[in-house]
């Protein structure tokens, strides 16, 4: 769903530019409660891990393709605030440095694919998971899904308001709302099953899951009591090592090679805007780089391509959380 340059006015631009930037500076501050020495790096890993996967469209309808967005994901693992850096991160590094994703449109991109997505994403998780005692992976699902048509329709709108060609809103909103859906349900997908395979190994890593499960008491027949379980205790910090090599292997692997695979088909945002006919109303990149189109202007090979670009966020994204770390913050 990234926009590129050309869809929206100056003025819209300029608006989504101030409302992305007020986001990151707030983020920047509540993120010193959700981050410490020790998991920081978490999000540079979640970060690098969302570009990977964003290059892995899978076919959704005839002719048209979805990726993950992951505002809901990142939230999951790493809490709010951070997840929309880690967003931003992703959203900065695609749209300098691959061509994916407008210059001039990078504020209406963090907006509605980090801004939105995560504060929907984590507001659905955390109603879900109070409603259903703690159902992390249940929770992830349903947010990841409501996500994904809640960002393509505050694209709708925005274009409603400051697009460069007119639209029938209506139907405008019904199409991006009704692939976005269906790509909603591989996000959802997505995100459950990193969710829970993250649960599975590292459950202290899931910044959604802390607080989740209360302790089980025993009492004996002589009126002792036991606690057993509840909250699972943090990993000595010696033992996250191994988990992030494990995590940026993967990650290599998917960008690296699993993109070969992925579809070449539009996605639901450039197969609404053909269908509609405002895709003209696209211009070109301001900055057009080897990397660009993630590698095809260059000649590099798309896998050699996103293994750079994943090395680029995963040390922007890891640097930046480091800065925004809260410096007391308490181990988790």
């Amino acid at each position: 769903m990234h926009v590129p340059d050309g869809f929206f006015n100056a003025a819209t631009s300029i608006s989504a530019g101030v409302v992305a930037a007020a986001g990151v500076t707030v983020c920047l501050r509540g993120a010193r409660r959700e981050l410490d020495d020790r998991t920081a790096p978490m999000a540079g890993l979640v970060a690098a891990f969302i570009f990977a996967v964003q290059m892995l469209n899978f076919p959704v309808a005839a002719g048209t393709s979805g990726h993950l967005l992951g505002g809901a994901l990142a939230a999951i693992l790493v809490g709010p605030y951070t997840g929309v850096l880690c967003m931003a991160v992703v959203l900065l590094v695609q749209g300098v440095f691959f061509a994916d994703g407008g210059l001039t449109a990078l504020g209406i991109n963090i907006t509605i694919m980090g801004i939105v997505t995560v504060v929907v994403g984590w507001g659905i998780f955390r109603l879900v998971t109070g409603l259903s005692r703690g159902r992390v992976a249940v929770a992830a699902f349903l947010a990841a899904l409501v996500s994904v048509p809640a960002s393509a329709l505050a694209f709708t709108l925005l274009f409603w308001i400051g697009g460069t060609a007119p639209i029938e809103v209506g139907a405008v909103a019904a199409a991006m709302g009704g692939v976005h859906v269906l790509i909603g349900i591989g996000e959802a997908l997505i995100t459950a099953m990193t969710v829970s395979a993250v649960l599975a190994v590292r459950p202290d890593l899931v910044y959604g899951a802390r607080g989740l499960t209360k302790p089980l008491v025993l009492r004996g027949a002589e009126g002792t009591t036991t606690t057993v379980g509840g909250q699972e205790p943090a990993a000595a910090p010696g033992k996250l090592k191994p988990f992030l090599l494990g995590g940026i292997g993967l990650t290599l692997v998917l960008a690296g090679v699993v993109s070969f695979f992925a579809s070449s088909s539009p996605d639901g945002l450039e197969a609404v805007a053909e269908n509609k006919g405002f895709l003209g109303q696209a211009t070109d990149h301001l900055v057009t780089w080897g990397l660009a189109d993630y590698g095809e202007v260059g000649g590099i090979p798309v896998g050699v391509a996103g293994i750079i670009g994943v090395g680029l966020v995963l040390l922007i994204a890891g640097a930046v959380a480091y800065a925004a770390r809260g410096r007391d913050a308490a181990k988790v």
